[in-house]
């Protein structure tokens, strides 16, 4: 699980994030990135999947756990490039990505983080 200072929870920061409007798209995952940092603090990762990707929970909570379990691993790993430059960043889950496996989706978030 990720530890709870990488967590991005508020709603206010996710529509600071929104806002910023500087995103990057793979494989059926939009990544985007808030403002870069000013402060020494974790940057913390929100994990988004529509309800109108799939209209079962099970699908989407799974997504979501994919691209959790991946971004953790890649903090773990100290593989976030320039990632770590940025205040938040959220994760978006769409459609093409419900049928992809736990190494494509790890795959995919590396290289989103790299093209930042």
């Amino acid at each position: 699980m990720l530890p709870k200072k990488y967590r991005l929870k508020n709603s206010a920061a996710f529509n600071a994030t929104y806002r910023v409007n500087n995103s990057h798209r793979k494989n059926g995952i939009t990544l985007i990135a808030g403002l870069k940092k000013t402060k020494d603090i974790p940057t913390k990762a929100g994990f988004v999947v529509s309800k109108k990707t799939h209209k079962r929970a099970v699908r989407r909570n799974r997504l979501k756990r994919l691209m959790r379990e991946s971004y953790r691993l890649l903090l773990k790993e100290n593989r976030l490039g320039n990632a770590e430059q940025y205040m938040s960043l959220i994760f978006l889950g769409q459609q093409r990505a419900l049928e992809s496996d736990f190494k494509t989706v790890k795959q995919t978030i590396f290289e989103l983080l790299s093209e930042l």
